[in-house]
């Protein structure tokens, strides 16, 4: 999860996520390059009087910075698309997952069990027990297996919402009447914290959405826990 003073992104828990953090450094270096080409040309045409005419009016010159900055661009725009796919493709799902977005708490529902459902809301800061984060932890998770692929239906009851967890690199709107999908596979075991990202009104910070991710045997005896006490 994010830390004090972080400027990185949170550590990839899934294999889009790590592809993304990998688009970010590429696309960031390209940038780099730019702007210290550009500082250096600023530099040496405030720091000297000298002038050439054939930089001044060059036929080549021009053609080269037409078509450089469209290689850059196609450079970026290559891997963006092939990530963009990725994120859409949804093969197989193991487990579906309802989640659908209140004001302001989340519920979720294991499409596959006939009676698995419940609600998850913050946990108020006097409640929070040592080692509980503020403003993240909720009183039930949602819990998936690891290294499998996981579908998730976002929706919403009453206005606009975001289901978003970072480490996982998804992030869906919730929109009242509408069903969106997205999907991910969780690579290591491990709690994931997200939030509402969505301006949904006064408590939109309040609703936070945590994710653990469970061998699948354990996640057997959760889920087996979790319809006895239904």
């Amino acid at each position: 999860m994010a830390h004090p003073t972080q400027l990185g992104f949170q550590d990839a828990a899934s294999p889009v996520m790590e592809e993304l953090l990998h688009f970010h450094d590429h696309a960031l270096m390209i940038v780099f390059l730019i702007s210290t080409l550009v500082l250096y040309i600023i530099i040496a045409m405030v720091s000297t009087k000298l002038t050439n005419k054939y930089i001044l009016d060059s036929q080549e010159i021009e053609i080269v910075w037409t078509i450089l900055p469209a290689v850059i661009l196609v450079l970026i725009a290559l891997p963006s698309l092939r990530i963009l796919y990725l994120m859409d493709e949804i093969n197989d799902p193991h487990l579906t997952i309802k989640a659908m977005g209140h004001q302001w708490y989340w519920s979720y529902e294991y499409t596959d069990y006939e009676d698995l459902g419940f609600d998850s809301y913050m946990i108020p800061t006097q409640d929070l027990t040592p080692g509980q984060f503020r403003l993240l932890e909720t009183d039930h998770r949602m819990v998936v297996p690891m290294e499998s692929p996981i579908r998730v239906l976002v929706s919403a009851e009453d206005v606009l919402h975001s289901w978003a967890v970072p480490s996982l690199g998804v992030k869906m709107d919730a929109v009242p009447g509408r069903l969106n999908q997205t999907a991910f596979i969780a690579s290591r075991p491990g709690v994931f914290y997200g939030q509402c990202s969505e301006i949904c009104g006064a408590n939109h910070s309040f609703m936070p959405i945590v994710v653990e991710a469970v061998p699948l045997e354990h996640f057997e005896s959760w889920s087996s826990l979790m319809l006895e006490d239904a």
